[in-house]
């Protein structure tokens, strides 16, 4: 990639992450990327951090680069297509991280033959650890999803899916850490409700959901028999798993995904 520019619009929270992620993984110089964001602040932060180009205009972005990354709103995509849909072209390719926007809603927008790559990421992305997955647009090459890959492994891992799955990839992986950081918290209180203090109840709180991630990812094990390993007979894990059975733990979780994803196949449809 050490000959392609890329454009990131939108230079917030997952598109400075991208930005790091590009620059540390080596896969191109500075001095081929820019970024537009409208708030001053924003593109001043970005400069700061990682001496990139920074401007206010959209157009400007996809005129420089030939790979373009939105990571703007949905409910502003619309409107940015429309903006930079003439200079898109089928030279360049688009990839697009606007949570539940179909490609054929992005395609639309683009001249006949434009490239695109749409994406869904998540905030980890921030600490390098983000898991995300894409498709392809109609147009998109084997080079294309190459290069997006190769974008999307410099902040974490990456899936090549069908479509049809992103919503439920957003309703899981993108909306998840929201469900971690209260889970998370619930364990923080469950532990101040016993008699920790609360700084030492989130400390061990943090550190057991980060073992526990990383030893289900480096073990290969079945998660249920991770868990059958630390649960005994009358003891105290299995009195604390059958409170969460009791009160529909599973159910509950599996509910907050299947409605992220619901309201991801909204937004996709250019709900409000």
């Amino acid at each position: 990639m050490r000959d392609k520019k890329i454009g990131v619009i939108g230079g917030g929270k997952i598109g400075s992450a991208l930005i790091r992620g590009i620059l540390k993984a080596g896969l191109v110089h500075k001095d081929q990327i820019i970024a537009s964001a409208p708030r001053d602040s924003v593109r001043q932060s970005l400069a700061k951090e990682s001496g990139i180009r920074v401007t206010s205009g959209n157009v400007e972005v996809t005129e420089f680069a030939d790979t373009v990354i939105l990571t703007v709103k949905p409910q502003i995509i619309d409107s940015v297509l429309q903006e930079i849909s003439r200079k898109i072209g089928v030279k360049k390719l688009l990839i697009s991280v606007a949570a539940g926007v179909p490609l054929a809603r992005i395609e639309g927008y683009l001249p006949k033959g434009s490239r695109v790559v749409r994406v869904m990421t998540n905030t980890p992305c921030v600490v390098g650890v983000a898991a995300s997955a894409y498709a392809r647009g109609s147009h998109a090459t084997k080079e294309d999803l190459d290069r997006v890959e190769r974008i999307l492994k410099s902040v974490g891992i990456a899936l090549q899916l069908e479509e049809r799955y992103l919503d439920a990839v957003t309703g899981l992986s993108g909306s998840g850490p929201a469900y971690v950081f209260l889970f998370i918290e619930s364990l923080a209180d469950g532990g101040v409700r016993a008699g920790l203090s609360r700084e030492g109840a989130l400390q061990l709180a943090l550190q057991t959901v980060y073992g526990s991630a990383k030893l289900a990812w480096e073990s290969g094990k079945h998660l249920a028999q991770l868990r059958d390993e630390i649960t005994s007979p009358g003891g105290t894990t299995i009195s604390g798993l059958y409170a969460l059975e009791k009160g529909g733990f599973r159910g509950i979780v599996m509910e907050a995904v299947l409605k992220a994803t619901e309201r991801s196949q909204a937004l996709g449809k250019g709900e409000s």
